[in-house]
């Protein structure tokens, strides 16, 4: 159940316009919904501040759209990861304004549109790490954080980098995606007083591991305030520089 929809529950409940059973009644699917092959957390925004994100690969579209339309009866944010184009337009035959961001592979469905705060800055090292880019900065606009983009601009020329430097230095969090060697995330740790989360992609040759090298290298980064998540995880980068970025507003 979404927090406003609770608010207006509890109101009417104290105004008499409903009965406590009722109200009760309402509440009894709010930990979880049960559709057999998935049990749908929604309880998840008044926990987190952000509704179960649905991770799209390995699942059957008629099982995606179940628990699409199951988020979407509670009034909460839908979002999908890893949605190929087929998925989308499974969706959108149910949802008309559902939004499709192809690179970054997010289907959203916004029935409460979150106001943007702060700022994430999301830098990638060359052309080929976009996608995973996008994945990291949608998802922290989803969690209601103000983003910026600064893409090509690794370490092959690191004067593009340089010529924003004090541009880095605005952010409350950084997301910073490479590939090959993944130094990038090092060189801008050595640059800014902020978290710096590292995306390791799967994009680089041979002995590049399918993205293994550049997990090792951010792993044994030099620069302070450098944290890595998993190989191509946009999601999961994206997710915590938008709590990392929540935290910063508060103070």
């Amino acid at each position: 159940m979404h927090p406003e929809n609770l608010k207006k529950l509890l109101a009417a409940v104290q105004k008499g316009e409903i009965g406590i059973d009722t109200a009760v009644e309402k509440l009894r699917h709010m930990p979880f919904k049960d559709l057999g092959f998935v049990k749908v957390d929604t309880h998840r925004n008044l926990r987190k501040g952000c509704p179960e994100v649905i991770y799209c690969e390995g699942k059957q579209v008629a099982d995606i759209r179940r628990i699409f339309k199951e988020l979407a009866r509670h009034n909460e944010n839908v979002i999908a990861t890893r949605a190929v184009a087929g998925v989308y337009r499974a969706v959108k035959k149910d949802f008309k304004s559902a939004s499709y961001d192809e690179r970054a592979r997010i289907i959203t469905l916004i029935q409460n549109p979150v106001e943007k705060k702060g700022l994430v800055i999301v830098v990638s090292a060359g052309t080929s790490d976009i996608p995973v880019a996008e994945e990291a900065a949608i998802t922290a606009e989803l969690l209601g954080a103000k983003t910026e983009r600064l893409y090509d601009v690794g370490v092959a020329g690191i004067h593009r980098l340089l010529a924003h430097a004090e541009v880095l230095q605005k952010a409350n969090v950084l997301v910073v995606v490479a590939g090959m060697e993944g130094a990038l995330p090092s060189v801008v740790g050595g640059l800014v007083d902020k978290t710096v989360i590292a995306v390791p992609t799967s994009i680089g040759y041979g002995a590049h591991f399918g993205g293994v090298a550049p997990l090792l290298s951010m792993l044994n980064s030099c620069a302070s305030g450098v944290v890595v998540v998993n190989i191509d995880n946009g999601f999961g980068a994206g997710y915590a520089a938008g709590l990392v970025n929540r935290l910063a507003n508060r103070i």
